[in-house]
């Protein structure tokens, strides 16, 4: 009888655990192929977009801080090394973004082994990643700084922020990554909970060291890469406690060739094309380097304002891409459809009041960032033609989100691509340099590429092309 009762114990524990243990994983993962589509892209994209909000506080709260303690040419330093270290950010974002869709399909498919082998290879690769490219960029700092031409006045600046900053490259590629493996289960809430952790972190170092101890530039940039490392440390706490996919244990860190292949075939793509958007703006920024500081601090300013503007188009465009790809994954294409419709319509809804706002208040949005007046009129100009950009990003962020989320990643980079360097560094050279129609003909070149993108995916998604699925061809574990 006592057996009994201890063989009754034990087996009610185990069952409790696993109980416990599946409302664990039942809080991480969430399926986006059964329910309203409007509810479900609302939920995922509002967190989405409040997440990428407060990320973007990042570097504005680093502008106004220094802006109102340290002058000009600390916003000017601050932007220019903020725009390289984004390359970097922006070429694990492409790598992250790629997981999110491996992920989510594995998991419209129910396909577990696929699932643990992503997230392994993904957090292996990107931790050598970020040390590599730490130690490179490193080196060449101060040769990327003179190929941007630099304004002697803020070049230190400049140098003193890019070089920190480039230190937390590893806390950066981490947060992305992690961030991007929960949106792949269905989970933008976290991600939003870490970084509003971490941003909150920012802020108040960023007025104890810039504004209390005076150390500028370099200060911002210690704040910031202090805030992203806590907001790492908390992501993986959290994922450990959640009984995640991966322990964490140096043993699990491995690459699976056929996991890697996948990541590299569908996340590659996506990377170059962000970081050859992101080296087109900064054809913009170097071109309003050589106007003087104050043009290139009000390019920045725009810069930054441009990044809570477009907030709403990227937020659900990327919630497309997260929901189009699990449905994808379950062979769900009238749904995915459905999404892209849905996430279109509430995009532009909001992106069309931000738009109205911005012409209608430019020099009140300018003076946020600097009280300069030949800053805020060099801003005025710019933003007149470059806010135009705020009536076509919601198309074609979402027709990418479409397009990216059923795997077709190299059209949508294809286009990226060809957007940048075909359409917008030419633009911004023509009209801000031969034309010689200053900040105005320079802020044209944004709305031009951005409807050029537009229309070549445009065509792509009436082709129809897009219903193929391009991760899994097949029920079993196989990777294509």
């Amino acid at each position: 009888m006592q057996s009994d009762c201890i063989i009754f114990y034990i087996t009610d524990s185990i069952r409790k655990r696993t109980d416990d243990n599946s409302m664990r994983k039942a809080s991480i993962e969430r399926n986006l192929t059964e329910g309203s589509v409007v509810k479900l892209l609302l939920q995922f994209a509002l967190p989405f977009m409040i997440s990428n909000l407060i990320q973007t506080l990042y570097n504005v709260a680093d502008m106004l801080i220094v802006g109102n303690y340290s002058g000009t040419a600390a916003i000017s330093g601050v932007n220019i090394g903020g725009q390289v270290t984004l390359i970097l950010t922006n070429f694990i974002i492409g790598l992250t973004t790629g997981g999110t869709i491996i992920i989510g399909q594995y998991m419209g498919s129910n396909d577990r082994k696929g699932v643990k082998e992503t997230i392994s290879t993904l957090l292996t690769f990107l931790f050598i990643a970020g040390i590599g490219s730490t130690v490179i960029m490193l080196i060449l700092s101060d040769e990327v700084l003179r190929l941007l031409q630099t304004p002697a006045e803020s070049y230190q600046q400049a140098k003193d922020y890019l070089n920190v900053t480039l230190l937390g490259t590893v806390f950066i590629f981490g947060y992305n990554a992690f961030s991007a493996i929960l949106r792949g289960f269905g989970d933008s809430r976290r991600p939003l909970i870490f970084v509003s952790i971490a941003c909150s972190i920012n802020v108040v170092l960023d007025f104890l060291l810039v504004g209390v101890y005076g150390m500028e530039a370099r200060g911002a940039a210690i704040a910031t890469v202090i805030s992203q490392a806590i907001s790492m440390i908390l992501c993986i706490i959290y994922l450990i406690r959640s009984d995640f996919a991966f322990d964490f244990k140096l043993s699990s860190f491995k690459l699976y060739k056929a996991r890697f292949m996948t990541i590299i075939r569908v996340g590659l793509p996506l990377s170059i094309q962000y970081v050859i958007v992101n080296f087109s703006f900064l054809v913009l920024t170097a071109i309003a380097n050589g106007m003087g500081v104050n043009a290139s601090a009000a390019v920045g300013i725009v810069g930054k304002y441009n990044g809570f503007a477009i907030l709403p188009a990227i937020a659900v465009g990327s919630s497309v891409s997260a929901m189009v790809a699990q449905n994808m994954g379950a062979g769900e294409i009238d749904r995915a459809k459905k999404t892209f419709y849905t996430g279109l319509t509430l995009a532009f809804s909001i992106t069309f009041i931000v738009f109205i706002i911005t012409r209608i208040f430019p020099e009140e949005i300018l003076s946020v960032f600097d009280d300069d007046p030949n800053t805020i009129s060099a801003g005025v100009e710019y933003i007149k033609t470059f806010s135009l950009d705020y009536l076509i990003v919601p198309a074609t962020f979402c027709l990418n989100g479409l397009i990216t989320g059923s795997g077709h990643t190299l059209i949508s980079s294809a286009c990226g691509i060809l957007s940048a360097i075909g359409f917008r560094a030419p633009m911004a050279i023509l009209f801000g340099l031969v034309l010689q129609k200053g900040l105005w003909g320079l802020g044209l070149a944004a709305p031009i590429a951005s409807f050029a993108s537009g229309l070549i995916l445009f065509i792509y998604y009436a082709s129809g092309k897009w219903r193929k699925n391009k991760v899994i061809k097949t029920g079993d574990d196989s990777v294509s």
